[in-house]
């Protein structure tokens, strides 16, 4: 199975129809966030997960706990693959989270807890009030996650190695800042090479525009796959 989710960043439910059609068996599994939520909500996930296409919903979920536990339980119909929250939400926030997925009867979303975003730096965090280094935020924030019982993180690239080690080999490591050498880096600042990534010790790659943007998506996906082949 390919370790890529491609991030389907579209309002255009027709184009994302065509992407997962044109993607189905050059990807492990498709992204979709906020932009596609909320132009289609449940109905147009449902549409993709009739594809039969292991489905990340990445909503970044970040309330209050019992608000965050009941937009969890409501999306346990959909039967998404991923989840994610903000870890920034604190361990009531993310333990409601997990006791909500627990109560799935049929398949459990993974609760996966964002540490700190790909767009942001050092210097963006000082501007927040978080301080200024950013390692020691994003290992603060992991650990939170895992002890509160977090399937997984989302992190950068360059966090991985440092993480895998941090949090052992059990934890989902989703990442996001996915760039292969022959791909412009975007509006990303943390960014890394497929192949970099999962040395590093990543679970999960998530790559949206070199595939999406791309002439031939089918073609890049599976251009990525042949580059992570031993």
């Amino acid at each position: 199975m390919s370790p890529i989710f491609c991030a389907i960043d579209t309002s255009d439910l027709a184009k994302a129809r065509e992407l997962a059609r044109k993607l189905s068996g050059h990807v492990g599994g498709l992204k979709l966030g906020l932009e596609f939520f909320t132009a289609h909500g449940p109905k147009g996930f449902a549409d993709l997960k009739a594809m039969n296409t292991p489905l990340f919903l990445d909503l970044k979920l970040h309330d209050i706990p019992n608000t965050v536990a009941g937009a969890v339980r409501s999306l346990l119909p959909l039967e998404p693959d991923f989840i994610t929250i903000h870890a920034g939400g604190g361990a009531t926030m993310i333990r409601a989270a997990m006791d909500a997925a627990h109560e799935a009867t049929k398949h459990r979303p993974k609760i996966l807890a964002v540490t700190v975003l790909t767009s942001l730096d050092g210097k963006d965090l000082t501007q927040v009030g978080q301080g200024s280094d950013l390692q020691e935020q994003v290992q603060r924030l992991a650990l939170l996650a895992k002890e509160c019982g977090a399937d997984g993180i989302v992190c950068a690239p360059s966090e991985v190695e440092k993480l895998r080690a941090l949090l052992g080999p059990d934890m989902t490591l989703m990442v996001p800042g996915i760039r292969p050498s022959w791909a412009e880096a975007g509006d990303q600042k943390r960014i890394m090479t497929p192949q970099m990534a999962m040395k590093a010790g990543a679970t999960y790659l998530v790559i949206g525009r070199p595939i999406t943007e791309s002439g031939n998506p089918a073609q890049a996906a599976q251009r990525i796959n042949e580059e992570l082949s031993p």
